[in-house]
């Protein structure tokens, strides 16, 4: 197995063609897990409640996983934690969980719509912050319950929303049901999830069998079915403005491109073509909730890749390598020093986005978000 260098460097012109453009936010290319938001009310953006995130609640909301992950799986039984360093080296906190050298995309959303703090992590949120939002996020965490346990413990996205059940049933003793339930109307939930189905589901054969009881098409079919019923479950308990994350270029994350067969791509062909029939029913699952329930918004985001619509110049180019040596699950090896220029590049390690490739997508996002918000 390959580790972090790779000496492949994409120029903008070349790797555009490899993304969608659908004028509708860019995702990460992992997903995130749910997140919940509370914004407060600046002068400059128009007052909202908390975000869920995998799922992220922002008094907005988050996803499936370790894209938005700040810290949820510190304390699981599981590979699939990084509360050491290298990660963390240009956050404000150091190592904290999550999984890049600095911002994760939700830090940066919660940023652009005008919160002073990060939004807490469920496991670090205390009573005095609820109100404010809460990451739900897990790193390797699906929509599928089994997704990811590969590696440890996780919690899936189902999992994600009991402990959202759990913060709204500690906001209706604060408020009383009746302004509980008008302040839960008012969060954003901003879901990212999906990734994990994929990357550690159904391309790991050695551990799952879902490739051979599903074409791509009929997986993408299973897991939208699945979700919808996950997604209704949050409307139930609340919500009414919701993003629901399109996933991004799998095919084309360091792990994917040294352990698969290119077949003389820039990136694997055919792990992108498969989560497009995700992404195709998600875009109709969004349309179906927006005709059925006439009391509530949800918008889709559409991966149109790492950022790149938001560089400088079309002449910018950016690595497509990771930025830190790696371990054999594709994380940086504790305590080794990473690349220097990491503005330079888009991915930290072999699945997870560098803060500047967050940066990027969180600004399309919000660009688009703010027609909902």
């Amino acid at each position: 197995m390959r580790l972090h260098q790779f000496g492949l460097r994409v120029h903008y012109k070349a790797f555009r063609n490899l993304v969608v453009h659908n004028a509708v936010e860019a995702s990460p290319p992992l997903g995130l897990n749910m997140l919940n938001i509370q914004q407060e009310h600046h002068a400059h953006h128009s007052p909202i409640n908390p975000i869920h995130y995998n799922i992220i609640h922002l008094s907005l909301k988050g996803t499936d996983y370790s894209l938005v992950d700040s810290g949820n799986n510190n304390n699981l039984e599981t590979i699939a934690k990084v509360n050491y360093p290298p990660y963390g080296i240009d956050f404000p906190g150091g190592p904290t969980g999550r999984f890049t050298n600095g911002r994760t995309i939700a830090d940066i959303m919660g940023e652009l719509l005008g919160f002073d703090d990060f939004i807490p992590s469920f496991l670090t949120v205390n009573s005095s912050e609820i109100l404010k939002g809460v990451n739900y996020a897990s790193g390797s965490a699906g929509i599928r319950q089994e997704t990811g346990k590969q590696l440890g413990v996780n919690l899936e996205f189902s999992k994600q929303l009991e402990n959202h059940q759990t913060i709204v049933s500690r906001i209706v003793d604060m408020l009383g049901k009746e302004s509980a339930a008008n302040h839960l109307n008012k969060c954003f939930y901003w879901s990212v999830i999906g990734s994990n189905d994929y990357l550690n589901n159904y391309f790991m054969p050695q551990s799952y069998n879902t490739s051979s009881q599903y074409t791509p098409d009929k997986y993408a079919e299973a897991l939208i079915k699945q979700y919808s019923q996950q997604i209704m479950a949050l409307y139930n308990s609340g919500a009414r403005k919701v993003a629901l994350n399109g996933i991004g270029p799998i095919g084309c994350a360091p792990h994917s491109t040294a352990n698969y067969d290119t077949k003389g791509s820039l990136c694997v062909d055919y792990m992108n073509d498969a989560v497009n029939y995700f992404n195709s029913r998600l875009i109709s699952l969004v349309n179906q909730l927006n005709n059925d329930l006439a009391d509530a918004r949800f918008i889709y985001l559409n991966a149109i890749g790492f950022g790149l619509e938001y560089t400088a110049s079309p002449g910018f180019s950016f690595e497509l390598n990771g930025c830190c040596k790696v371990n054999e699950h594709g994380q940086c090896v504790p305590n080794e020093t990473p690349c220097s220029f990491r503005t330079l590049n888009l991915f930290w390690d072999l699945f997870h986005p560098t803060e500047i490739s967050n940066k990027l997508s969180a600004t399309a996002s919000y660009l688009t978000l703010k027609n909902i918000l």
